[in-house]
């Protein structure tokens, strides 16, 4: 079933990998304090997704010891009693995630496939196809997997093992911060000066939910920034993304999530993931809103909502021709190369609120030197520094950002987004009262390349 070669750090007697009794490894998994505990939301949700957006009946997220796999999330299993969350480990393919070091292990048809063929639980489990990911210790220990099953062998397209790793990044996120501020509140017991070490876990959470590199799109200039509030550390639910959707078309995304704290990074996770696994399906940025707002409704029970924008574009030989929608969100800002400002999209309705919401596409394109700007209301909502006059100060709007925007005369589009925080800042004398996120998308002056691929819905 397995060979020495598979496993770099070779087998044990009972022939699985010697990676499973590492004494570290096995103080990581008991230091998670999850072993032998039922369900709990912050998981189940992830597992929920993960199935949901793979299409599979079953989804786990397990933690592996050195005797066992416990399910600490099963969706798609029915049980009942703690006991029976779990399997043998010679009887789960999660020990292959721990053999192989922590890289992700991916079976389109597991009855076939030399490394799973002879599996015990192949039959058993009617594994048709497996795909899973390592979940990570705060030392890099691989704790266990977020994985999915389908009953029948399938070929996983890009964009569901994409989501799949991201999620498994957010279960190890979770863990890791739970300890994290276990040890924290430990610490705040002997000394108030450990408030330090839990400002900087909430920014390193609201980091984590941001991409830590725009993604570069063959063609174009592409730049982004995260502008946290002054004096605060609260980790809020501001997020943008950018990402390939298939062939040449390629997917920008801004939101903002209603409140504070861990329960909106939780929804701000779900709506990344979900986000990127809908697009993969749908060129049409309201379909994909749409699919989003059943996600949050379904998984969030309507406790939090959201706003957001929605781009699909793809480059031609005149530039850029795309989709977008908003959803409660600002609209877009498109600056023209000769420094003309319009807005593009449609107010449509917020997400996670009721069942039935209204979006609209709107199409547009973009030329050489054109920019496409998202943004959070925090950039219009910056007020300015305060002066010897009465009452509240006025905000910066939507107005002056446009205007701010037209001066961009001769920026790329890192430039674009620097000047327009060096504004607000300015604005607001350095103390922003929100985070505010940032995104521009720019053709630059010469021709980009052809995306070599119609419009599905006709053009643009």
């Amino acid at each position: 079933m397995t060979s020495s070669s598979m496993f770099a750090g070779g087998l044990r007697a009972d022939g699985l990998p010697a990676a499973l009794s590492d004494p570290a490894r096995l103080a990581a998994v008991e230091a998670t304090g999850l072993l032998d505990t039922g369900p709990e939301d912050a998981f189940e949700d992830l597992a929920r997704v993960a199935a949901t957006s793979t299409g599979c009946g079953r989804a786990f997220i397990t933690l592996v010891d050195e005797h066992r796999s416990f399910w600490k999330s099963c969706v798609g299993v029915d049980v009942r009693k703690i006991s029976e969350r779990g399997s043998p480990v010679e009887e789960s393919f999660c020990y292959f995630l721990v053999g192989l070091g922590g890289q992700p292990f991916v079976v389109e048809n597991a009855a076939e496939d030399p490394r799973t063929a002879g599996h015990p639980s192949v039959r058993p489990m009617r594994i048709g196809a497996w795909a899973g990911y390592p979940v990570r210790g705060p030392g890099g220990e691989v704790l266990g997997s977020m994985c999915v099953i389908d009953e029948n062998p399938r070929v996983w397209r890009p964009a569901e093992l994409t989501a799949l790793a991201a999620m498994a990044r957010s279960v190890g996120n979770e863990i890791n911060l739970r300890s994290a501020l276990a040890t924290t509140r430990e610490a705040l017991v002997r000394a108030r000066g450990a408030l330090e070490t839990s400002n900087t876990l909430a920014r390193s959470l609201q980091d984590s939910l941001l991409p830590p590199v725009v993604q570069k799109v063959p063609g174009l200039e592409t730049a982004a920034s995260y502008l946290p509030a002054a004096g605060g550390t609260a980790v809020v639910g501001d997020f943008y993304d950018l990402f390939h959707v298939r062939g040449p078309w390629w997917s920008t995304v801004m939101g903002d999530v209603c409140g504070k704290g861990v329960e909106a990074a939780k929804v701000t996770a779900l709506a990344r993931y979900t986000l990127r696994a809908e697009a993969g399906r749908s060129l049409s940025p309201a379909t994909v809103l749409d699919h989003l707002n059943s996600a949050l409704l379904d998984q969030r029970r309507g406790e939090r909502f959201l706003t957001a924008v929605h781009v699909t574009f793809r480059t031609t030989p005149k530039g850029v021709t795309g989709r977008l929608c908003t959803a409660g969100h600002p609209p877009a800002l498109v600056r023209r190369a000769d420094g003309r400002v319009r807005e593009v999209g449609r107010h449509g309705s917020l997400l996670g609120v009721l069942p039935e919401v209204h979006l609209t596409d709107v199409r547009f394109r973009l030329a050489p030197g054109d920019t496409l700007l998202l943004y959070t209301d925090g950039a219009t909502e910056a007020r300015a520094r305060r002066t010897g006059d009465a009452g509240p100060p006025s905000l910066f709007g939507e107005a002056a950002l446009a205007a701010a925007l037209a001066d961009c005369e001769g920026l790329d589009a890192e430039g674009i987004v620097r000047r327009l925080g060096e504004v607000i800042a300015e604005y607001s004398g350095g103390w922003a009262g929100d985070d505010t996120a940032l995104l521009a998308v720019r053709v630059p002056p010469g021709p980009p390349s052809d995306g070599g691929e119609a419009d599905p819905a006709g053009g643009s």
